[in-house]
């Protein structure tokens, strides 16, 4: 699944846009992959590697995958410490209204002047406290409950008894964070996964999710309004972190065995199968259709050749005996 806003349930004209949307999508990976990324790759390892070897993902739809696949998704949550004291102070002077806490990732660090007063306005006319990790130059609309901060503890701030909901722009770590300590969201996707992420938890039930660039106040106050006062989007992230918890180890303790496992096991080739090796067309089966259909081809073509030569060898014989008689 892309992120053209599919589920994992698509129908026939969906799965034709998204196989050519994938394979465009490949193809540019492929080239700036090649330009930007694998020489680094290659310099770090220390022998000749790609992007691709090395990048997975770890958030995806349920999908058969091979033993070698063995996903550790939130291996960096842990639960929350106790918050600085200036942000503790801010925090409990929201009352029973609770605290939004916001942030767009580490990537972004500004917005146009126009976005951040529009956002901003629409935070100014929630009850809730808000921190908001922010930059750039500070909006006009800015109001008293609304702080913005260069950096937040984010994993502890969202793991606060009184924190409500998460504005996010849907990064795996953010996502994984909110799942964790059960907080429901408003999706402000910007690119790469981030749009597909936030689909996901929409379509899970978790979050709302609007397009940054066209929304208005109204409609962030109204996404917030709406997955801090409607209890179900509260059940369904509580759901979501439910099944997060039910693991026989934690996703770090997991990820050190595996890594141990495969240093012991001289790089666990065990576990790899032989498509690995494969190229491209013999991944595909290209090669065997192109023989099988050569083959029928072939045969269909003798066919026709033989029953041609039958016929013509009766009509000749047919005519011979009719100019007889």
């Amino acid at each position: 699944v892309t992120d053209l806003g599919y589920s994992d349930h698509m129908g026939f004209l969906q799965r034709v846009k998204n196989i050519l949307f994938q394979f465009s999508q490949d193809v540019l990976f492929t080239l700036v992959s090649v330009v930007k990324w694998d020489y680094l790759f290659t310099e770090v390892m220390g022998k000749p590697t790609t992007l691709c070897e090395t990048i997975g993902k770890d958030f995806e739809y349920p999908r058969p995958f091979l033993p070698n696949f063995k996903f550790v998704g939130g291996l960096h949550c842990k639960p929350a410490k106790p918050l600085p004291k200036e942000i503790e102070a801010f925090v409990q002077s929201s009352g029973d209204d609770g605290i939004v806490v916001f942030s767009l990732g580490s990537m972004v660090k500004n917005l146009t002047k126009e976005r951040a007063n529009t956002i901003a306005s629409a935070l100014g006319q929630i009850p809730q406290k808000v921190l908001w990790r922010y930059t750039g130059e500070k909006p006009d609309t800015l109001t008293p409950n609304t702080r913005l901060y260069e950096w937040i503890p984010q994993n502890d701030l969202l793991g606060h008894p009184k924190t409500k909901a998460f504005i996010t722009h849907g990064g795996t770590n953010g996502l994984y964070e909110a799942i964790y300590h059960g907080v429901p969201m408003v999706g402000l996707p910007l690119f790469a996964d981030q749009p597909d992420n936030m689909n996901h938890m929409r379509r899970k039930g978790a979050a709302v999710m609007l397009d940054i660039n066209k929304m208005e106040s109204k409609d962030l106050k109204e996404a917030l309004t709406d997955v801090m006062h409607n209890s179900l989007y509260k059940e369904n992230i509580m759901r979501l972190s439910q099944i997060h918890h039910d693991q026989p180890m934690k996703p770090l303790d997991q990820a050190v065995f595996w890594i141990e496992y495969v240093m012991r096991n001289k790089g666990a080739k065990h576990l790899r199968v032989e498509a690995h090796n494969l190229t491209w067309y013999q991944y595909h089966c290209l090669d065997v259709a192109a023989f099988l259909l050569s083959i029928t081809a072939l045969v269909m073509f003798i066919f026709v050749k033989t029953c041609s030569w039958i016929f013509r060898k009766c009509l000749r014989r047919t005519t011979t005996k009719k100019k007889r008689e």
